[in-house]
């Protein structure tokens, strides 16, 4: 059973905590964290986007040039994709990106990463993580006291309005809770700063 350091916002080393095998400690699936990641990426697509075809775009209606005698290719329809200002060839249309990733390949892959994570010594527990109100300057101290990247990930047990706003203006550094951590903002994010109490929860959750 792997064991991490628990830190106080000073960045003082205030005791040890153990972590499941089973969440932190199994075989790292690249290939499942792949899938999860481009699924992800692929359900954030808007689908927007549109082109005229060569039915859509306005004219066409009469031949642009006669037959013979130009010198040029012949042709029928000044709509034709070859043409300026005709259609599109195979135009993109609104569509939906969406699709789904069997539940075992999420969870395989939420495990794998915070595997990941310990292997690479990137997660930083806190035993503690508050402010009485929302200090920008404060949230920068206590990141520099824990060593945290540039790139920092705080994850907490619970939404604490403070810690949020505290963190919005760092550039690099996101907040979010247990229940709303995904693979993709893990793997974005160098460090994962993460709560005593938040990670009771990711083990009690997961179990």
């Amino acid at each position: 059973m792997a064991t991490v350091k628990v830190l106080n916002m000073a960045g003082a080393e205030v005791g040890e905590m153990n972590l499941s095998d089973s969440i932190f400690g199994i075989e790292v699936n690249e290939f499942a964290v792949h899938a999860v990641i481009k699924n992800y990426l692929a359900n954030q697509r808007q689908g927007t986007q549109s082109a005229k075809t060569r039915a859509e775009v306005r004219g066409g209606g009469k031949k642009p040039f006669r037959q013979k005698g130009t010198g040029r290719h012949r042709q029928g329809s000044s709509t034709d994709p070859s043409q300026v200002g005709g259609g599109v060839a195979f135009a993109p249309k609104p569509r939906s990106y969406r699709y789904s990733v069997p539940k075992k390949v999420k969870r395989l892959a939420m495990f794998s990463v915070l595997t990941s994570k310990v292997q690479e010594n990137e997660i930083i527990v806190l035993d503690s993580l508050s402010f009485d109100a929302p200090k920008t300057k404060e949230m920068i101290k206590v990141l520099e006291n824990v060593k945290a990247a540039r790139k920092a990930l705080i994850l907490t047990a619970d939404k604490d309005e403070n810690v949020i706003r505290s963190a919005a203006n760092i550039p690099g550094v996101a907040t979010s809770m247990v229940g709303q951590m995904n693979v993709y903002e893990l793997v974005n994010h160098t460090s994962l700063v993460v709560t005593k109490d938040a990670l009771n929860k990711i083990q009690e959750v997961y179990a």
